[in-house]
């Protein structure tokens, strides 16, 4: 098949979740055989070399607005006029924030996919404007998709409860990591010496709760904090405000197989995220067999099962640190139960479901669309369309 993942930063994936998800998933589609275009935004004066294909799948550079709340929906526009003029068997679109673009797809019969991420209208970082935006694209997303791709079951609780919308329930991989802790050294950090936090830094992330709790309790080994707040001084400012000595801030940091090194040989590893669904920072903890702390939401229980241990407060933390601290024992059982969890997140399985999804769009085999903003008791029954005669996708092989 042809299959087009529009709607994120694209490959080679440096940013989030659905960066690495198009990775791991469109690599995997190409090496199956099928003919994969993925659409990368570009940088204003960036140098570096914009690449033809990466891991087998195709890519077409074009660039966004430099403005935060245009940057997703003008780069996903410009993908999309591309996409129309070179049209595929299947389009998987990520971000429900570029729904009003579904429209468009359809119009020029290509069947669509959105994978419609977390709960987008719960960040602070989204003025009211902002939310209501992502609240009525969520409605666009179930009016216009041909189906919806959720990744944690909370989510996909949300578009049945709500909408009366059935999802196809895909997460992410966790890839199982062991590396040797000889890198430690380049951040005088030695193996189960320290706790590690890896974040945006945004209020839904609880970032300042963790650096408050750690703050407040008798830990003896240092917090390392890795991540920064491209959109809030304000909020930074309040981070670096709860902590003391014992915190270290590196900033963002890159280089994966370091960030690997910090998740495998920390004593804990504390997980903030609270919207995002199934978020692949987690997941990558778990591979690595790090001991979790995570934010008592349902997404993170649903991850880590019995291998977790959860806190709702900053005054819920300064126990957790020290029951790891005092038994390491039993903090590197907890990251033993994590690497089992992680063995249910399969990269492979995860492609495999995606290929499958994008069969039955190019068949046209998905539900009957639902009425935006309709509560429902009842999902629909699903309905096949008949294949349209004589109207097969174009020629894809100029793209590049």
């Amino acid at each position: 098949m042809r299959i087009a993942l529009v709607g994120t930063r694209g490959v080679p994936a440096a940013y989030g979740g659905f960066e690495t998800a198009v990775e791991e998933v469109g690599r995997r589609l190409a090496d199956s055989g099928h003919d994969v275009v993925v659409y990368c935004r570009t940088t204003p004066g960036s140098s570096a070399e914009q690449p033809a294909t990466h891991l087998g799948m195709r890519l077409v550079h074009l660039p966004a607005a430099r403005k935060r709340a245009l940057e997703t929906l003008s780069h996903t526009a410009l993908s999309v006029g591309h996409l129309v003029t070179h049209r595929t068997d299947a389009a998987f679109v990520f971000n429900a924030a570029n729904a009003p673009l579904l429209p468009v797809i359809r119009a020029a019969r290509i069947p669509v996919a959105t994978h419609v991420d977390g709960l987008e209208w719960k960040r602070t970082k989204w003025s009211g404007t902002g939310q209501k935006y992502y609240r009525m694209a969520e409605s666009l997303a179930v009016r216009w998709s041909d189906a919806l791709i959720a990744d944690a079951q909370g989510i996909a609780d949300y578009y049945t409860e709500e909408f009366g919308a059935p999802t196809d329930l895909i997460t992410y991989g966790a890839p199982v990591i062991d590396p040797p802790a000889d890198r430690l050294a380049e951040l005088g950090l030695t193996a189960r010496g320290y706790h590690l936090v890896v974040a945006r830094f945004e209020p839904e992330n609880h970032v300042a709760e963790i650096v408050e709790g750690y703050t407040a309790s008798g830990a003896t080994q240092p917090l390392v904090v890795v991540g920064s707040a491209p959109y809030s001084d304000e909020y930074t400012a309040r981070v670096h405000g709860l902590a003391d000595g014992r915190v270290r801030f590196l900033g963002g940091v890159w280089d994966q197989d370091l960030l690997d090194v910090l998740y495998a040989h920390a004593t804990t590893y504390l997980h903030g995220h609270s919207v995002g669904g199934t978020n692949p920072s987690l997941l990558r903890a778990l591979g690595a067999g790090a001991t979790v702390l995570a934010f008592d939401v349902s997404f993170n229980r649903e991850v880590l099962g019995v291998a977790g241990r959860f806190f709702a407060t900053a005054g819920d933390i300064p126990a957790l640190l020290a029951r790891a601290e005092d038994d390491p024992a039993n903090a590197r059982k907890r990251g033993a139960q994590a690497r089992e969890r992680a063995a249910a997140y399969d990269w492979d399985d995860v492609a495999a479901r995606y290929a499958d999804l994008a069969r039955r769009l190019a068949a046209r085999e998905f539900p009957r669309r639902r009425p935006a903003g309709k509560r429902a008791t009842q999902p629909e029954p699903p309905v096949v369309e008949p294949t349209p005669q004589g109207d097969g996708p174009a020629d894809l092989r100029s793209v590049a």
